[in-house]
């Protein structure tokens, strides 16, 4: 009967979100028959405008131009935190479990570098500004590692209130949709006709998960290259994981100060609470990509597909995945996003905002041209 209920509380912004996409995709490939019009290009030609794009604006402009109504919040928040998690376990059908480990292997010492520095920088600024320790840590550990979920997850063990959450998810979240928007531009400007270096630099310069896959999905859709969608996932994904060391260190230096300052005692979350579930189930997925295909060499996937049947079962829950499921996440993103959250704190928690996203950005860059060479795809 919960359940029920559930279903029946969230169908309502769900429904939302799904409109918003279909919308999204209609005034997407309007617009670029507009646009290849204008540069002499084929009206059927491939549409440079991107119904993710769009999708985000929407719900952008609904929710600070007319409000959320409060029926609606439920569903959108689900989209946003389950849905597109479904949507990235399904993106790990595209890919062999050979690629999973060879990207996200190699990815790993510049992945590293952009979070230990991305995070060493914020916490310089934000006590160079004379800012919330609080705040400056969950903006660190929201930029160095995915955004929400890492604040998330460390905001309980440094004790931070409900302001200081809502103003580093606003801060993350507006900086991850600007660069969501403008990234892949600047990744096929440095990048062109290098997917594994593009996709590396979208994995591991924008901050949230949703806005990585929105990214590189506009990539795709814009440049015509899907293997970007699939390095920067695994990027993303591996970089994720560092939410397991990361948050409970964070966490536990903000205690360590906190508690000898004011003599209290703080609880560390458990380390099995910090693993992103849908990383697993990511890998869960490429790993049933691999053994299918496997199968196709000596007759039937899983002794049960033809070739023909297992293209359409891996196609379609692909096209699931990659289009709905993460679009209308995407349409939640617009929907999620405040804009008057930046009001309550002043100009300075922004200006540390500016600077994690751009020291990432600008170390992703450095590492991507250094190592991104070594990786094959």
């Amino acid at each position: 009967m919960k359940i029920i209920q559930k279903g029946l509380n969230v169908l309502p912004g769900v429904i939302l979100c799904f409109l918003l996409l279909l919308v999204s995709m209609v005034l997407a490939d309007f617009a670029g028959i507009v646009m290849n019009r204008l540069q002499g290009l084929p009206a059927d030609a491939a549409s440079p405008m991107s119904p993710i794009f769009v999708a985000i604006l929407l719900g952008l402009l609904i929710r600070n131009v007319f409000g959320l109504y409060v029926n609606l919040i439920e569903g959108v928040v689900f989209s946003v935190k389950v849905l597109l998690k479904l949507g990235i376990i399904l993106l790990g059908i595209r890919l062999s479990f050979t690629d999973v480990i060879t990207l996200g292997a190699w990815g790993i010492p510049i992945i590293l570098i952009c979070v230990i520095t991305g995070m060493a920088v914020t916490m310089k600024v934000t006590g160079l500004l004379h800012q919330s320790h609080r705040l400056g840590t969950l903006t660190a550990v929201g930029t160095g590692i995915c955004g929400v979920t890492a604040i998330v997850g460390t905001a309980p063990g440094i004790k931070a209130n409900d302001e200081e959450i809502a103003y580093a998810v606003g801060n993350i979240t507006i900086f991850g949709i600007i660069a969501m928007f403008l990234y892949p531009y600047l990744a096929n400007f440095l990048f062109a006709g290098d997917p594994v270096r593009a996709g590396l630099f979208l994995g591991t310069a924008i901050h949230e998960t949703a806005q990585v896959a929105g990214a590189s999905l506009i990539y795709d859709q814009i440049f015509q290259s899907s293997a970007v969608v699939d390095v920067a996932t695994i990027s993303k994904l591996t970089r994720n994981t560092m939410l397991i060391a990361v948050v409970p260190i964070m966490s536990y230096y903000y205690l360590k100060r906190q508690n000898r300052e004011e003599g209290e005692q703080g609880e560390m979350k458990k380390w099995y609470q910090l693993i992103p579930l849908f990383v697993i189930g990511f890998l869960i997925m490429a790993g049933f990509r691999t053994l299918g295909d496997s199968g196709l060499e000596t007759g039937r996937a899983f002794g049960v597909f033809t070739e023909e049947a297992w293209s359409t079962l891996t196609g379609a829950l692909n096209t699931l995945g990659s289009t709905y499921l993460l679009g209308i996440a995407m349409a939640g993103v617009g929907l999620s996003t405040n804009l008057k959250v930046f009001k309550n704190h002043g100009v300075k928690p922004f200006y540390i905002g500016i600077a994690a996203a751009l020291t990432v950005t600008v170390v992703s860059v450095v590492m991507v041209m250094l190592l991104g060479g070594l990786i094959t795809y």
